[in-house]
């Protein structure tokens, strides 16, 4: 059971939720594969809408699985739980009616202040989903060099500054907590109006460093059409254009897949005001056409 301290950073609100349902197409019996189950909201409510279904519930989280093990007890064992980069699940005969993903960081690791994702809060520079690994944020904010900082942030985090800001990291190294992180972004770049923190992109582009979340998600992508049957659905949720543009291809150019949608499914206004965390997701969905080998 998880500590109940942790458990209501975990009950987030899952985005797209009716958009997901239906375009899992869902069928009574079926069994779907969660392969980001975080705080399990989208998989209780593939639960209740298909009846008998089960779920293989991945997360590379202990902290997600062990929420998710508490949230989703009622359904017994309908769900079987694995932590797992989803990039590295293996899952021998088993094949699934639908695979959904929700990319990034989730709302609970934030709220967090200790996993040391958010500049909100002073902590640790962490950063790392599966804390079973061992490269974490701060060692890679100080062991890097200039060059290989200002490539991340520029490729990983879009930061028109990458130079300047690597470059002042570099002098004023060791870093060991997000607010001394982010007090030194801030005063890198020159004065500006923006409608978010100077430190937003940096802070992006070491989490997905740390975290290999693109190279994970190209793997993820190629690996995960053999997993469905016949006619079994892909639903990837992502929430920036680094991830979008690389499931937008990665749905296109596989050959055992049909795209179901030309251009990504969108929150409503309605959501966004609900749960304003919502407003940069983006679902894309596809279709296995050929039938299993062997």
């Amino acid at each position: 059971m998880i500590p109940s301290e942790l458990e209501p950073e975990f009950l987030h609100i899952p985005v797209l939720s009716q958009a997901v349902i239906q375009g899992l197409n869902l069928r009574p019996g079926g069994h779907y594969l969660d392969a980001t189950v975080g705080g399990g909201g989208h998989s209780r409510l593939i639960l209740e809408a298909a009846p008998e279904s089960r779920i293989t519930a991945l997360d590379r989280d202990q902290q997600a699985l062990q929420a998710a093990r508490s949230a989703l007890q009622p359904y017994g064992e309908r769900v079987q739980f694995h932590q797992s980069n989803f990039a590295d699940y293996e899952p021998g005969s088993l094949r699934f009616d639908g695979i959904l993903a929700d990319l990034g960081v989730s709302s609970a690791q934030l709220d967090q202040p200790q996993r040391g994702f958010s500049f909100r809060a002073d902590a640790p520079l962490d950063m790392r989903m599966d804390q079973r690994q061992t490269l974490t944020a701060a060692e890679l904010v100080n062991t890097a060099s200039a060059e290989e900082l200002a490539d991340i942030f520029y490729y990983y985090g879009e930061e028109r500054f990458a130079r300047r800001i690597a470059r002042r990291i570099v002098q004023h190294r060791p870093l060991h907590t997000t607010a001394q992180l982010a007090s030194l972004v801030s005063r890198a770049l020159p004065s500006r109006s923006q409608s978010i923190h100077p430190a937003t992109r940096v802070f992006q582009a070491l989490r997905i460093a740390v975290n290999r979340e693109l190279e994970s998600l190209e793997q993820f992508l190629e690996r995960s059409p053999h997993w469905l049957v016949t006619g079994g659905r892909l639903a990837v949720i992502s929430f920036h254009s680094l991830e979008d543009r690389r499931v937008k291809h990665g749905l296109r150019d596989h050959s055992l897949l049909q795209v179901l949608t030309k251009k990504p499914i969108l929150p409503a206004s309605e959501e966004i005001s609900a749960n304003p965390r919502a407003r940069s997701a983006k679902l894309r969905l596809a279709q296995r056409l050929d039938p299993l080998e062997g």
